[in-house]
């Protein structure tokens, strides 16, 4: 009998390591923001410290999030999808999610993202709690325009890190097409937030669809 060949681990890797880069972008970016953390004062960054935090979340941001798409093709390729990958996945994109999310708010500098970055926060809290209420009894498999969505938010909330005054000039941008820029983030925040929320509510029809059939 031939025994089974272990999965390739990579894919699982990246996931994992997607989940560790949320956490470690959220902390950066938040001790980056003009009022600082508690363990780091916000009179002890420069400007010039503030573009550093700044733009090393924003590399890490942007590395983390294509890996979410690298991830799921080398498992599909190598035939390591695994029931580990499959629920470390989406839990890593949230994590991501959400650490960017509450990054940026703790600048206090772009009030406009505040509800489209509440809605996405409350559908992928509700959402998890729909899927742990119905585990076992109703399957809701990721739709492909739930996975769209996530693509959204990802692009549009690396637009709103770049939208940050510290970042932009940092990085040599004309600070004339700032005011311009940040409509254009806070336009592809909105998009994300009603995809967000369409796909939330399709999870929940879905859910009471298959409930009113057991």
């Amino acid at each position: 009998m031939t025994p089974t060949q272990p999965a390739n681990p990579i894919p699982n890797i990246l996931t994992g390591l997607r989940l560790i880069a949320g956490v470690v972008m959220f902390l950066i970016l938040a001790g980056a923001a003009p009022q600082g953390l508690p363990f780091l004062p916000a009179d002890l960054l420069s400007p010039s410290d503030q573009f550093r935090f700044a733009r090393t979340a924003f590399v890490i941001f942007i590395v983390a999030a294509s890996t979410d798409w690298v991830d799921g093709f080398l498992a599909r390729r190598w035939h390591a999808t695994t029931r580990w990958g499959a629920i470390l996945d989406p839990i890593a994109d949230k994590v991501l999610i959400t650490g960017a999310i509450l990054g940026v708010l703790a600048w206090g500098s772009v009030p406009q993202a505040a509800i489209p970055c509440g809605l996405i926060l409350f559908r992928e809290f509700a959402v998890s709690a729909l899927r742990e209420t119905v585990a076992g009894k109703v399957k809701l498999p990721v739709t492909l325009l739930a996975k769209w969505k996530t693509v959204l938010q990802m692009v549009a909330l690396a637009a709103l890190q770049l939208a940050l005054a510290p970042l932009w000039e940092g990085f040599g941008l004309p600070f004339e097409w700032l005011p311009a820029f940040q409509t254009f983030a806070y336009i592809l925040l909105w998009i994300a937030a009603l995809v967000t929320l369409w796909t939330g509510w399709q999870y929940f029809a879905k859910a009471r669809q298959k409930m009113s059939q057991i």
